[in-house]
């Protein structure tokens, strides 16, 4: 995924959400509608953890260090471990909390314009931020269905944009349902049991959420095309003769490590050992770009000693049952 992209999703996303914010908070002051206090907070949430994928994004950019000599690439997903936690807790559990009140202490809704004008609004604007992200994935998710895209992509930022504005399409919905149904009927216990829909529903997509990016954080492989592209150029046949076996961990979206133990010939100098190992480097580097930090290992292939059952396990292979390759 390019950082432009996934920027200019996230700013979209702060823009929309900012707006809706403020209409909502105002929408409450007139109404006295729980969901619509629900749905303010919500927004007011989704806006801060936009600000904390631009902040990630920004801390990634760091150099490497003598302390962190592979960089700061990671910081792009503890924010975004971070966002999952916020909309956990601030979203889904505030909104538990006001709906649960409201059934408790029902009253009527005053003003029934201003919430039902506010949440139109919302939607129209939900839905541009929405578009602007489904655009964006679109350039970088290929064939994946958009499930396969929200748990094999190493970046964070437009999956979680994605279900963000998901879940503020519906919750949206469910607010509007919400206060339909306690206009039509007189009764506020609807507003109320809308405002609790949409708290189940903030916390089930910020435990989606911190699933995923704890995936991330944890290390992941490469993808299993970049992995194949990665094989099929390091092995040569002449100075490389075969993968011993062979470790990726994404140091962040953008950074590839490759480490691997080859075989090369055993009547090779180390001359010879040294110049195939470059040219090596550079084949990978040029099929896989972000594959920026590359170590491999010469040795002689013994086939007694690979069919132990103590050598390394060879590279993941294709196994469509799984979604992400570990």
């Amino acid at each position: 995924m390019s950082a432009s992209g996934g920027t200019k999703a996230i700013v979209a996303a702060l823009v929309a959400n900012l707006s809706i914010a403020v209409a909502k908070f105002f929408a409450f002051l007139f109404s006295g509608s729980s969901s619509m206090l629900a749905e303010s907070v919500h927004s007011l949430a989704d806006s801060g953890n936009q600000g904390l994928l631009l902040l990630g994004g920004r801390k990634a950019k760091r150099e490497a260090t003598p302390e962190h000599p592979f960089g700061y690439g990671r910081e792009r997903y503890i924010y975004a471990f971070l966002v999952s936690i916020v909309l956990f807790s601030v979203g889904g559990m505030f909104a538990i909390y006001e709906g649960y009140e409201k059934i408790k202490h029902p009253h009527a809704i005053e003003h029934w314009y201003w919430p039902v004008g506010v949440l139109i609004f919302a939607i129209i604007a939900e839905l541009f931020s929405f578009r602007t992200a489904i655009k964006e994935s679109n350039e970088v998710r290929g064939s994946l269905t958009w499930t396969q895209f929200v748990r094999r992509a190493k970046a964070p930022e437009l999956p979680v944009v994605l279900l963000e504005d998901l879940g503020a399409l519906v919750g949206l919905v469910l607010a509007l349902a919400g206060v339909s149904l306690a206009l039509a009927t007189g009764d506020g216990l609807w507003d109320g049991i809308g405002t609790l829909c949409i708290g189940v529903l903030l916390i089930i997509i910020a435990i989606v959420l911190a699933a995923e990016t704890k995936s991330l954080l944890l290390g992941e492989s490469a993808g299993i095309e970049e992995v194949r592209r990665i094989e099929q150029v390091l092995v040569d046949g002449d100075t490389v003769t075969r993968i011993i076996h062979m470790r990726t961990l994404h140091l962040g979206p953008e950074e590839l490590l490759v480490a691997a133990k080859i075989a090369v010939p055993n009547d090779t100098t180390a001359e010879e050992v040294a110049r195939s190992i470059n040219a090596a480097e550079e084949r990978i580097r040029d099929a896989v770009p972000i594959a920026r930090v590359i170590y491999l290992e010469p040795d002689i292939f013994n086939p007694s000693a690979a069919a132990s059952p103590t050598a390394p396990s060879p590279a993941p292979e294709d196994d469509s049952s799984t979604d992400r390759p570990h």
